[in-house]
């Protein structure tokens, strides 16, 4: 077995909910030592032998594609064991979760019908449920690492607990028989028999009332009576022994580039001011003759921007992904099986999401990509932005990237399903400037969608490192995300709340994205005549999601090769 499988394989018994959510065998005993300090001390020794082990391979000898493997693996292994020192893990392992990214709304997702978990059988409802029955013991050992963390003073926001208590409240308003963890039941394959049918019911039902409820209510009661009082009023991760260190360290994780906070935050003022300079164009060819801060209240006020219904939004998006559809060729050589299917959130994560998100698909194609999209609060959508978020989150963008990787059977896994935020939002980022070579930023509309879009990830350079480096307030990252744009309230706060829950995640958009535009500039002006955009493309995609250093010196060995 090669080092990068076997890697692949202890990574895989250390990460059991990452193989939940995508899909893959787990054993209800890999589950229970999730946030255990057992795990933690495993992984770091897993990092360690798998480096010291890579340093005794001869680079020089490898391939061009094992080269880049080597490189990868070699980035991941030293940054996860960058993560996993004490010092760090003192500030992370103590808030092992918050509402973005919540482990009891995103285990509850995995579970339910026409998530990742397959439900064909008596066989698979059996283990699911097992599985199931192991949430309780998670949630006991997270809240476990909360009360490290009061005993430290390394706690989460007031804001991040107020709303995990809100997520929980959401969770538990439905009777048992209508959570989604007793969605299975509603759709049982006609090869179970009647009597296992009732069976199942009832010890399904059984488990959610007298064992994952109360667990949820265990969490809901230690936040809200233990821990909330003792929350930080602060905001930003410099507000924490220990936070600015960690603030680079994560800005590196995110973006896979060593920067300065500061750097970040002057580049995205000046983007800003770029991007405000063609808004007001667009302004004029909307018809409105006032000035851009006085446009922004009308495309957050006039009901010509926001939908009505969320029908208009369904056969809005069904009639770009028929469009995109069309040009597609003109810049793909490959194209993902993979289907990917365009559908609202379920009501119970509406609340708490963003206007649109992408959940992949299984790696043999049998289960299709989502593109979700946001009914909640409606006039706070936007019509304009639709195009926009499609290219990002659908086609050509996450739904390409992670589907053309994990189809890839050639890939090392951590290729085939590993990555970094710079690289894979990067890349979605990117994918929203082919609307304007594909001509569906034609419509002033959509033009503006596109910039206020572009707009927000210039704005998260600022807003980012204005909070976790700077001593930003919450009220005041908000308005200067409203003073900017034209997105409305509810989106700003929404982001203002990630930001501060995810630290440097959303640099990771605009940064990686100015990373794929400069080497696509740089083939472009080396190559001339002989540029081939769909050549390009396969070259950016074609080894799955890299840190960036990997990514250009494999575009400048690609442009050297086609110069001869």
């Amino acid at each position: 077995m090669s080092l990068l499988a076997s890697d692949a394989r202890h990574e895989d018994l250390l990460d059991p909910l990452s193989r939940l959510y995508r899909g893959a065998s787990v054993e209800p005993t890999e589950l229970a030592q999730v946030y255990t300090d057992a795990l933690n001390r495993r992984a770091l020794a897993s990092a360690r032998a798998s480096l010291s082990a890579l340093g005794k391979i001869n680079r020089k000898r490898l391939s061009p594609a094992r080269q880049i493997s080597y490189d990868v693996f070699a980035v991941s292994k030293r940054s996860e064991i960058a993560r996993l020192q004490p010092d760090i893990r003192a500030l992370t392992a103590v808030q092992p979760f918050d509402h973005f990214g919540s482990m009891p709304v995103e285990f509850a997702a995995a579970m339910a019908l026409g998530g990742p978990v397959t439900y064909r059988t008596a066989s698979d409802y059996r283990h699911a449920l097992v599985l199931e029955l192991a949430l309780p013991a998670v949630l006991d050992q997270a809240v476990l690492r909360f009360r490290e963390g009061l005993a430290t003073g390394i706690v989460e926001p007031q804001l991040t607990v107020t709303e995990m208590i809100a997520q929980l409240d959401t969770m538990l308003a439905p009777k048992p028989e209508a959570s989604p963890f007793a969605s299975p039941l509603r759709v049982l394959p006609p090869t179970i028999r009647p009597a296992e049918r009732i069976r199942l019911r009832q010890v399904y039902l059984a488990a959610i009332s007298d064992q994952i409820y109360p667990a949820l209510r265990r969490l809901r009661t230690f936040l809200h009576d233990e821990y909330l009082p003792k929350a930080r009023p602060t905001i930003g991760l410099s507000a924490l022994k220990g936070g600015p260190a960690l603030y680079r360290l994560m800005i590196e994780r995110e973006t896979t580039l060593k920067l300065d906070p500061e750097a970040i935050h002057r580049l995205g003022l000046a983007e800003v001011a770029r991007i405000q300079k063609e808004m007001d164009g667009v302004r004029g060819e909307l018809g409105f003759a006032g000035p851009l801060a006085q446009f922004f209240d009308v495309i957050r006020t006039d009901p010509q921007y926001h939908p009505k219904t969320a029908d208009e939004l369904a056969r809005g998006y069904a009639g770009i992904a028929k469009a995109v559809d069309a040009q597609i060729p003109r810049f793909f050589s490959r194209v993902p099986r993979t289907p990917l299917v365009i559908q609202p959130y379920p009501r119970s994560r509406s609340r708490f999401e963003v206007g649109g998100s992408y959940r992949q698909g299984a790696p043999d194609g049998t289960r299709p990509g989502v593109f979700f999209y946001n009914t909640f609060d409606l006039p706070s959508r936007f019509l304009t932005g639709m195009t926009t978020l499609y290219l990002h989150e659908g086609k050509p963008g996450h739904h390409f990237q992670i589907s053309l990787a994990q189809e890839d059977p050639g890939l090392p896994d951590l290729q085939r399903f590993g990555g970094n935020n710079a690289f894979v939002e990067g890349w979605a980022l990117y994918a929203e400037t082919l609307g304007y070579p594909m001509g569906l930023y034609k419509d002033p509309r959509q033009h503006w969608g596109n910039l206020d879009d572009e707009m927000l990830r210039a704005m998260r350079l600022v807003v980012d490192t204005g909070i976790h480096a700077k001593g930003w307030s919450r009220d005041q990252a908000i308005a200067y995300m409203l003073a900017n744009s034209g997105m409305g309230r509810t989106d700003a706060t929404t982001e203002v709340d990630r930001y501060i829950a995810a630290p440097a995640q959303a640099l990771s958009y605009k940064l990686g994205c100015m990373t794929i535009q400069r080497l696509r500039a740089k083939a472009e002006a080396a190559l001339g005549p002989r540029f081939d955009i769909r050549a390009f493309h396969e070259q950016v995609l074609g080894s799955g999601a890299l840190p960036l250093p990997i990514l250009e010196s494999k575009i400048d060995r690609w442009i050297a090769a086609q110069k001869g």
